[in-house]
């Protein structure tokens, strides 16, 4: 969490910085190539980065170091040459794309460009699926949630003094995960030796591709989704209106840092769970983290949805057109947020099937929903279909997950931050008539202040369970130590 909440505000003063830097159509042309490439290295991983992921987590359970290392060699040799045959694809596609899909030209050397951090992209991702199969966050975390975002902007930030040119800010992309590729391949050679014979490797090539195989389709399809707005909005829309909506759903990320880390560090504890029975603790783990995402979620969510203008103007005047896209955009994250980690629970659990014919009921809603949206309300719209196709993809697999095991991510315990939330809105609205809101950060700020405030304390008021006083005190621990060795 801590990784992901710098690496986000790294990322926040990256694009205040290339919002200011760059011109809205040069942000959007940014954005686009962006999205290009990372539905192009979703085709190229394969689903390895779960598979692998997955693998190591049960070979370490059975503790079965020739299959491990089998797993290992198949995940990074296949991931190689899918990631080159594809970047070979995209470069060679670059202008046909640019010209018949986005109607701008000056998008074609961008995405040649871009073609050769497919390989980057991709051999990061599975490197950073075998460090978690090994239990072990903190090597992911390193390399590509604090290195790789400082990189970049500290490149950007000497690019700066210069004149900062879009393809510069590619090949920085590129670079920074070149270097997070480095550090995690680093890693795992100290977790599991690589320098080891092949020949004593167990590999199962196709029990690891068989896997994958759905599960690459689902992630497919899930990557492509996550882009689609910003494709559709690209083609259908205006490369303006690609930067606003990019801005607009960059500011609602912080809401998915906590939730994302807790997906990343359950899964290989669920696998295990799952693989060896324990139904119980898995509806546990389920219930906790929930009501966990939930409480740290909602008191960003409001913001995002009660100050949408003051927010979008930091970015500069132009983006305040974002307003009303990121409080929907912040329904979204609700919605996504409120039903738990269910599709962790279903790829881990091994039913990657299932996860694929959600993904193509969400992807198909999704593009039917922006096709109709976007042509006639622009981002408004975009955000409004994303709004649509997310409720119906979350409610899918949380029923799914109590067909299949029983299991439901609601306890009691959740109602606590909802009357809190409650609470929380309606402070802000007295403080609207105290203080009204205008354009300046101080202002803002007190609002947000008071709404926060107002939230911890109920908490702090209607009292923590065990499993959450326990989360508090590993958090508080590290920074007692600090202090204490000060």
């Amino acid at each position: 969490m801590v990784g992901r909440l710098f690496n986000y505000i790294v990322r926040l003063a990256m694009t205040v910085l290339l919002a200011r830097l760059l011109t809205t159509e040069e942000y959007g042309l940014y954005n686009l190539t962006l999205s290009t490439v990372t539905v192009a290295a979703a085709v190229a991983v394969f689903g390895l980065d779960t598979t692998v992921m997955r693998q190591i987590a049960v070979m370490r359970s059975r503790k079965d170091e020739n299959g491990l290392w089998g797993t290992i060699q198949v995940g990074l040799g296949a991931s190689l040459f899918f990631s080159a045959f594809v970047a070979a694809i995209l470069f060679g596609l670059a202008y046909p794309i640019a010209e018949n899909i986005f109607h701008d030209l000056r998008l074609a050397p961008l995405l040649q460009i871009a073609a050769f951090t497919v390989p980057l992209l991709t051999m990061s991702d599975v490197l950073a699926g075998a460090t978690r199969g090994f239990r072990n966050m903190s090597d992911t975390v390193i390399a590509q949630n604090f290195v790789q975002p400082m990189v970049r902007i500290v490149l950007i930030v000497i690019l700066a003094f210069g004149n900062l040119e879009v393809w510069q800010t590619v090949v920085i992309f590129g670079f920074a995960d070149f270097c997070a590729s480095l550090i995690l391949l680093f890693q795992l050679n100290r977790k599991f030796g690589l320098r080891r014979s092949f020949s004593g490797a167990r590999r199962e090539i196709g029990q690891v591709l068989g896997f994958s195989f759905p599960l690459w389709l689902s992630d497919l399809l899930t990557n492509f989704r996550g882009n689609l707005q910003t494709l559709l909005i690209g083609s259908l829309g205006t490369i303006e209106g690609v930067g606003i909506f990019s801005i607009a759903n960059q500011v609602t990320l912080l809401g998915t840092a906590f939730h994302a880390s807790l997906n990343q560090s359950a899964r290989p504890l669920i696998a295990e769970l799952n693989d060896q029975g324990k139904r119980n603790q898995l509806g546990h783990i389920y219930q906790t983290t929930t009501r966990w995402v939930v409480t740290i979620n909602l008191p960003i969510i409001l913001i995002a949805i009660l100050f949408p203008e003051q927010i979008m103007s930091i970015f500069g005047k132009s983006y305040i057109a974002g307003a009303t896209t990121l409080s929907i955009l912040a329904l979204v994250n609700l919605v996504h947020v409120a039903t738990g980690m269910c599709g962790a629970l279903l790829e881990m659990t091994g039913h990657t099937v299932l996860k694929l014919v959600n993904t193509v009921i969400r992807v198909t809603l999704a593009i039917v929903m922006n096709f109709i949206l976007i042509p006639r309300y622009g981002i408004v719209g975009a955000a409004i279909a994303a709004l649509i196709h997310e409720t119906v993809a979350n409610i899918l697999p949380l029923g799914q997950i109590w067909r299949l095991y029983g299991l439901q991510p609601y306890s009691s315990e959740i109602l606590k931050p909802l009357l809190a939330a409650a609470l929380g809105v309606g402070g802000g609205l007295l403080m609207r008539e105290i203080l009204p809101l205008n354009q300046s950060l101080a202002v803002l700020a007190s609002h947000v202040v008071v709404v926060l405030a107002i939230y911890g304390l109920t908490l702090r008021l209607i009292g923590f369970s065990k499993e959450d006083r326990s989360m508090i005190r590993q958090i508080a621990r590290p920074v007692r130590l600090l202090f204490s060795r000060r």
